[in-house]
């Protein structure tokens, strides 16, 4: 698995950006259209909910596929052919400031594992552990807006929410050089239920959670990685 499946995503559709859908009225039977948020309304939206959450827990089921299929894709940078359109799942642990667990189980094995300073990719099968600083991988991990700080994550994206009443919100890097276009999350119950990711090399990542527990108590061992012993350590 290459190393770039660790880019991890968020919500409902790509195709709702922009849409203002059109719904009947309930007191007067009459069609009305749903507007959508100002940027500062939207932001302190996603802020307050993402507010509310200190710890996350849910198993996950990622899949990518491409999305512009004439598009020329490095294999190093992107997914192997052989992995697009594959699903795959596992666990998934968030926990504030900054620390996140992220692990593969099926088909394949691979964790991605933060305590908040070093970002460790551990492929098991190949016995290879990655490291890297926190900052590297921030452009393109967007498990860090469940688990960073909110305030500042927002300052780094547009955030849009296409209709005011539905809490699904589309966010846009600010800078013009990252790895990804637009990501998208969209909430249930006031918890995360699926992410969308749109990379800048023409492919397109859903992740859906279930199972998903909001604030529970999470070891910080859990989010410690120390290579086994062996395993060949790669540092970028």
């Amino acid at each position: 698995m290459s190393r770039s499946f660790g880019v991890l995503a968020v919500s409902i559709a790509l195709g709702l950006v922009g849409v203002m859908p059109v719904v009947a009225n309930a007191a007067t039977g009459q069609m009305t259209t749903q507007v959508a948020a100002t940027e500062a309304q939207a932001t302190a939206k996603l802020n307050g909910l993402l507010g509310k959450i200190s710890s996350l827990q849910a198993n996950f089921s990622q899949t990518t596929k491409a999305t512009t299929p004439t598009k020329s894709i490095p294999q190093k940078q992107g997914l192997k052919s052989s992995h697009l359109g594959q699903t795959f799942s596992g666990v998934m642990q968030v926990k504030r400031q900054g620390l996140f667990r992220w692990e593969t189980t099926s088909p394949m094995k691979q964790l991605i594992v933060t305590s908040g300073k070093i970002v460790w990719i551990y492929d098991p099968d190949l016995l290879q552990a990655t490291r890297q600083t926190l900052d590297e991988q921030m452009s393109n991990t967007p498990a860090l807006l469940l688990s960073g700080n909110a305030a500042q994550i927002m300052k780094s994206y547009k955030v849009t929410q296409p209709n005011s009443a539905i809490p699904y919100f589309v966010l846009y890097p600010r800078a013009k050089d990252g790895v990804f276009e637009s990501l998208a999350i969209r909430f249930d119950a006031n918890v995360p239920a699926q992410m969308v990711l749109s990379d800048s090399l023409g492919q397109q990542t859903t992740v859906n959670f279930t199972d998903i527990k909001v604030n529970p108590e999470i070891a910080r061992s859990q989010f410690e990685f120390v290579p086994p012993k062996g395993a060949d350590v790669i540092d970028q």
